[in-house]
């Protein structure tokens, strides 16, 4: 899990990520991305019921990218709004696979 403050957690935060952000998509994922001002990411992932109607296999997808932008996050360039939309086609996906895209 991350700290409160390397979370998109409003509604009001991933509408201006939305509106303002740039978008950047493959097969099973999708980010938006916007800057923030601050000195650190916030992070924000949507897995909506399109992708399951099982709320073990959404969580289970989220708990994998978590871990993947935990160990990620020190490559990544700071003072970002970032959301993270799944696609259809990471159900079935490996965590290698996921870390990839």
């Amino acid at each position: 899990m991350f700290k409160q403050d390397n979370r998109l957690t409003k509604n009001k935060e991933f509408d201006q990520v939305f509106k303002i952000g740039r978008a950047s998509y493959n097969q099973l994922l999708g980010l938006k991305a916007t800057k923030n001002g601050l000195d650190c990411n916030k992070f924000g992932i949507i897995v909506s019921n399109k992708i399951s109607k099982k709320a073990v296999v959404r969580n289970k997808i989220k708990r994998q990218i978590r871990e993947i932008l935990k160990q990620e996050d020190l490559v990544l360039k700071q003072g970002f709004d970032i959301a993270i939309i799944t696609l259809p086609a990471i159900v079935g996906s490996e965590f290698l696979e996921l870390r990839k895209a």
